[in-house]
């Protein structure tokens, strides 16, 4: 089967999304999915699950309201295999966007559940990193981002639901999901910042 390239994948990210938040977002959850490969024995497939990470939100950008339904349009055009369509899809499983479809396309493969769990989380991690004098997730520890999680009011667009429905895919503890997430960040986070330069 044939794969998209990381450099096409990139291109075509770049293609649907100009807002630097947006392309920070994907090269984040690229790397943190590269590292959860390389962490859960998927180490030959890193670049594959990369992808995935990439293009996850495609069409988050123009097309809010069908998010997750207008991704494989844009990725059959692109001549994106199937497999990774899934992929992107499954992440938005059971979510009602805002044209009020749900997304019925259930994670399957681990990468998927990773994707599902940890999509949100990044987010959530990047928001407490910032609050934080260093402006890092390098320094932060467990307990810091656990009172930042519990906090309702702290980056509320972040979804509790949706990490904790992740973790239960997976068969984790929450603790676990949050601990391997921070660390997948800490270690990625000068490679996303470079490629933002």
């Amino acid at each position: 089967m044939g794969r998209i390239t990381r450099d096409d994948a990139l291109a075509l990210l770049k293609k649907y999304n100009k807002d630097p938040f947006h392309i920070q977002h994907a090269l984040t959850v690229e790397a943190v999915l590269k590292w959860f490969a390389n962490e859960l024995g998927y180490g030959d497939e890193a670049e594959y699950w990369g992808i995935v990470g990439l293009l996850h939100d495609i069409d988050f950008e123009l097309y809010p309201d069908h998010h997750c339904l207008k991704a494989p349009e844009l990725l059959r055009e692109a001549g994106v295999s199937e497999d990774i369509i899934h992929s992107v899809v499954s992440h938005g499983y059971g979510i009602t966007v805002g044209c009020g479809e749900t997304i019925d396309v259930a994670p399957e493969h681990e990468m998927e559940k990773v994707l599902f769990a940890a999509d949100e989380l990044t987010g959530l991690i990047w928001a407490a990193a910032l609050m934080r004098p260093s402006k890092s997730a390098k320094d932060m520890e467990l307990k810091s981002l656990k009172k930042k999680y519990k906090s309702k009011g702290f980056a509320a667009g972040c979804s509790r639901e949706v990490i904790e429905r992740g973790a239960n895919q997976l068969g984790w503890e929450l603790d676990k999901l949050l601990e391997m997430t921070l660390q997948a960040m800490a270690a990625t986070e000068d490679i996303v910042r470079q490629q933002m330069d």
